[in-house]
């Protein structure tokens, strides 16, 4: 294949489906411009399987990529590769972050959150319906956020100021309009809020995962513990993993089901369920969009006979891949909770796949739930076409999702 000019990533992501069109038409991957950076884009699913799986990919820009240090002053994107957590580890610093971490996240304390969760949307449910027949209503700013808020705030520890707080700052930790100064600027206000937290709960733990990391950190003469870097910086992954990914699935799922009242006919006959309502919106429209970044340790060549040479990036494109027509056929393009195979990448793959997929799924499907059942007759209040997506090359879902609850 002759070279290819760079594709330069719109960073408003504001015809998103289109660029994933012309990812994959340019092969299993393809030189783009995120922001100024250059970078492989991965839209084939199998090559990004072996690539996330393959021990010559690495996640830490600081040992394995050398354009780290002239970019991290200047990329708006720069916290996204240098944060010190489980995010951005390799090898065995992954393994050692990762094993701390997976207890927060067992299947055991899952599933003993399954009653919390039904209560928290039991009563957002409640504040929707005390609402006037009429009237139009965000479900993304009062349901699909509140809900995974209410959920990792009460696993972290966080207090009603301190989620509030946190919100603003993590939403533009996904953002991808944002100059330089001003992702730096959010980055600081970011790292002063959970500075606060940690002193909070040094000084009064209690019985929540940012108690238990901080005695983790602080335990003497444990070579395994967190740094102070990862202790904070894992805070950031799972605060904001926890909640804004959440916050796009919920939107997703409901908007899918809204656009195609097909959909929830099959759900209410029987015909599929609201797992696999979940699973086909986590293909077809993944919370993540791309995430930056992976780095080569060595020349890795591609099926056309280009190469990834050593120390370039990498950028999954997750929601390419998911919607890859070799992977899901000509109709890839299309929500169909009766596909028989809804595979997918966007909680990642093997040794990189994401920790919270089974809080994340068990969330989406009560919200869906019980949504359905209070409010059967629900319709969007504008066409789907209208909703607005964010401006974000990341995050996956709608400035608004603007419903009527009961349709006159």
């Amino acid at each position: 294949m002759p070279d290819q000019q760079l594709l330069v990533l719109d960073p408003t992501a504001s015809h998103h489906h289109a660029e994933h069109r012309a990812l994959r038409a340019r092969g299993a991957a393809t030189l783009v411009d995120i922001l100024g950076v250059t970078a492989w884009s991965v839209s084939d699913p199998a090559l990004l399987k072996q690539l996330l799986m393959l021990s010559d990919v690495s996640k830490d820009g600081r040992a394995h990529w050398p354009a780290f240090a002239g970019t991290v002053t200047t990329w708006p994107l720069a916290l996204w590769v240098a944060v010190d957590n489980m995010f951005t580890a390799y090898g065995s610093d992954h393994r050692r972050l990762r094993r701390m971490i997976a207890p927060a996240l067992s299947a055991r304390r899952i599933s003993a959150l399954a009653p919390v969760i039904e209560a928290f949307v039991t009563d957002l449910l409640d504040d929707l319906d005390a609402l006037p027949a009429d009237e139009v209503v965000d479900l993304r700013e009062n349901l699909a956020y509140p809900l995974p808020i209410a959920v990792i705030g009460q696993m972290m520890g966080l207090s009603l100021i301190q989620r509030n707080g946190l919100r603003s700052v993590v939403d533009r930790v996904f953002a991808t309009t944002l100059s330089t100064d001003e992702a730096a600027a959010n980055t600081a206000a970011l790292y002063r809020l959970l500075d606060e937290l940690i002193a909070t709960k040094r000084a009064a733990p209690g019985d929540d995962m940012t108690s238990l990391l901080i005695a983790t950190r602080d335990e003497e003469g444990d070579n395994d513990a967190l740094t102070d870097a990862e202790l904070r910086d894992t805070l950031v992954l799972m605060i904001s993993a926890g909640y804004e990914t959440t916050v796009n699935v919920i939107d997703q799922a409901i908007t899918s089901l809204l656009a195609d009242r097909e959909q929830l006919a099959h759900v209410r006959a029987g015909r599929c369920g609201w797992t696999d309502v979940v699973e086909e919106t986590l293909r077809h429209e993944p919370a993540i969009k791309h995430l930056p970044l992976r780095y080569a340790l060595q020349d890795i060549p591609l099926p056309d006979g280009r190469m990834i040479r050593a120390g370039e990036a990498i950028l999954a494109s997750y929601a390419a891949a998911n919607r890859h027509p070799d992977w899901h056929g000509d109709n890839a393009d299309l929500f169909d909770a009766t596909r028989v195979t809804k595979d997918h990448l966007a909680f990642g793959h093997g040794v990189h796949f994401c920790l919270g997929a089974p809080l994340a799924r068990l969330e989406v499907s009560i919200v869906l739930r019980q949504l359905f059942a209070r409010f059967p007759d629900i319709q969007l209040a504008v066409p789907a076409g209208e909703l607005q997506p964010l401006p974000s090359l990341i995050s996956n879902g709608h400035v608004t999702l603007l419903v009527r609850l009961r349709p006159v």
